[in-house]
């Protein structure tokens, strides 16, 4: 949508993202491209802090960000940052014959050290994101949901997803061509490994406040489902999943690509642990449908320097 509107993007003025483990700070914030007298868009990475976003964004900005199971995130936040956290690499060096993961569940305070920065997003990592306090529980906890409630005018779900963007949809005014979407990221099939129940009750205790926080937007969500109608949103629904399909067997060869039979375009980025799945296109398209279709699966790194090369006409600093 940016791009097809010529958008000002809010940059990080080097890497994809601000500052992260930090919180987000307005200086971070690359300089006014030539031509623009204010950012329309900022969607890098970062951690959530009100009061130095609005300093960057106009008034009465949109903002938006998604919420997925506590346990579902907690598993995959291992997978992917388990040689990266300090709290997660401790883990998977003990000697064991269990998972590197039931380890560390076993006694998560052994190898949590919340005085590292790193170690934020080992606890809670969607408290973390969004900026409250993810170590314990305190009084001023219900205000801060409320405060985001207030702030955010849509809190999408990951478990519903399609409702999310018929939702998204209709706040920003999209097409269902322009909701189409493919799973990015996705791990390879020996990476992926079924969580038992005692695992699953114990990634929610370790993360205790994500699960209080995604209980409390998802009956938000719910309720907001009940607004727009049921019946409406599940017709809506069908009519999406229909187009994206269309879209998906026009643009996709393969799907579940290997990253060693990928170009670098379209190569997503590779943790040390796991390995990243990607798509190929295929190859009669018309300039036209290539570039819709490249930019469904392009991966986030490469759509954030493209976008930033188009904005400035120069590369990206390294992060």
């Amino acid at each position: 949508m940016g791009e097809r509107d010529a958008a000002t993007f809010a940059f990080p003025h080097q890497g994809y993202n601000f500052n992260y483990p930090g919180k987000f700070q307005s200086e971070l914030v690359d300089e006014m491209p030539s031509g623009s007298d204010h950012f329309d868009i900022l969607s890098s990475s970062l951690r959530f802090d009100l009061s130095e976003l609005k300093k960057v964004m106009p008034a009465d900005p949109i903002f938006i960000t998604i919420l997925r199971d506590p346990v579902q995130t907690f598993e995959s936040v291992f997978a992917y940052h388990s040689s990266s956290i300090p709290a997660f690499t401790a883990a998977k060096i003990t000697p064991s014959n269990k998972t590197a993961l039931t380890v560390f569940l076993d006694s998560p305070e052994t190898f949590w050290d919340p005085k590292i920065p790193q170690n934020g997003f080992a606890k809670n990592p969607m408290t973390f994101d969004l900026g409250l306090n993810n170590h314990v529980w305190t009084s001023s906890w219900p205000a801060d949901l409320v405060l985001l409630e207030e702030t955010f005018n849509l809190v999408m779900i990951a478990e519903h997803f399609d409702e999310s963007l018929i939702l998204l949809g209709a706040l920003l005014n999209l097409e269902l061509e322009e909701l189409a979407y493919v799973r990015l990221n996705s791990r390879a099939i020996k990476d992926v490994h079924p969580l038992h129940n005692a695992t699953k009750a114990k990634i929610k205790a370790w993360n205790n406040l994500d699960v209080l926080m995604y209980e409390y937007f998802k009956e938000i969500f719910l309720e907001r489902v009940k607004q727009y109608g049921r019946v409406r949103l599940q017709r809506e629904v069908k009519l999406l999943r229909a187009s994206t399909e269309r879209i998906r067997q026009k643009c996709l060869a393969r799907k579940g690509v290997p990253p060693e039979e990928l170009e670098d375009l379209v190569r997503p980025w590779q943790t040390k642990s796991l390995t990243i799945l990607g798509y190929e296109l295929h190859k009669n398209l018309t300039k036209q449908e290539q570039g819709f279709c490249l930019r469904m699966v392009l991966p986030e790194h490469q759509y954030h320097t493209h976008l930033y090369y188009q904005q400035y006409g120069r590369d990206m600093k390294a992060g």
